[in-house]
């Protein structure tokens, strides 16, 4: 099974569920924003999928211990997001660091990529669909 799909669909489904996350984090975030003292949250992966991905091949160096660094021609299975308290926040009077307009606009731009990549990996599996069915005519 894990023969039958590519790397750019591996990647597209760690984008996806990376995507879920970053949603719930951001929803988290703006459910918060009149929290006093709540810290707002960031989440990162991008990075990491691009050198997890390596689709140029440029790098060839891989992982031997859990606890090393992922540098590039990894298992996109490994990719992991980075939660952390988002220091670009600017601090309210009662210790809040939601920005309402940077969330909504985070969550825009979330929800725009994850259609995009939803789409995507439809449009891989009817390529498959259509190799399996009409391929032998």
């Amino acid at each position: 099974m894990s023969g039958l799909f590519d790397k750019t669909s591996q990647a597209l489904g760690s984008s996806i569920n990376m995507r879920l996350l970053r949603q719930n984090v951001t929803t988290g975030n703006i459910a918060n924003a009149e929290t006093p003292g709540y810290k707002a949250k960031k989440v990162d992966f991008e990075e990491a999928l691009a050198r997890a991905v390596d689709l140029d091949g440029t790098s060839k160096l891989g992982i031997d211990h859990d606890e090393h660094f992922l540098t590039g021609g990894g298992s996109i299975s490994k990719v992991r997001a980075d939660v952390y308290d988002n220091p670009e926040g600017n601090t309210t009077n009662d210790g809040n660091t939601v920005d309402l307009e940077k969330e909504m606009a985070t969550l825009a731009e979330n929800s725009i990529l994850y259609k995009a990549a939803i789409r995507l990996i439809n449009k891989k599996l009817a390529q498959m669909r259509y190799a399996a069915t009409e391929g032998s005519r």
